[in-house]
């Protein structure tokens, strides 16, 4: 597959925070939540890539039939442009990897790109 144009959009979706709390909410406290909601919604991009926020987060590579990143990539195709992952910042010295609160499809949709493609991200850190 070529390398698609820049296929992101410069601010997340508005239903990518409620999901990011539904994930959130089964490792911290209702109160954790809000903050790292909170820094997420006022966080500027940074940008990473696929390959790296894979390694960092200790997650495995999603299969391109996964429905979720099919779509993505469907999308992509399409011309449409995804939103930029929320990731809450892990600590290398404690163990605790990178969390992907929303967009583990988008960033496997986009290995399967390039995966070396800069990706936007919002990364907060936890306190």
């Amino acid at each position: 597959m070529a390398k698609p144009a820049q296929h992101w959009k410069e601010k997340p979706e508005k239903h990518d925070f409620p999901a990011a709390a539904d994930y959130l909410a089964l490792v911290l406290t209702d109160a954790e939540v809000a903050s790292v909601l909170k820094k997420l919604s006022t966080a500027t991009n940074t940008k990473k890539k696929a390959k790296d926020l894979l390694r960092a987060s200790g997650l495995t590579l999603l299969p391109r039939d996964n429905p979720h990143v099919a779509d993505n990539l469907k999308k992509v195709s399409k011309g449409q442009k995804l939103s930029p992952v929320l990731l809450v910042r892990g600590d290398l010295g404690l163990g605790v990897p990178l969390t992907i609160a929303d967009g583990y499809h988008r960033v496997s949709a986009s290995y399967y790109l390039d995966e070396d493609a800069d990706i936007p991200c919002r990364l907060v850190d936890l306190t």
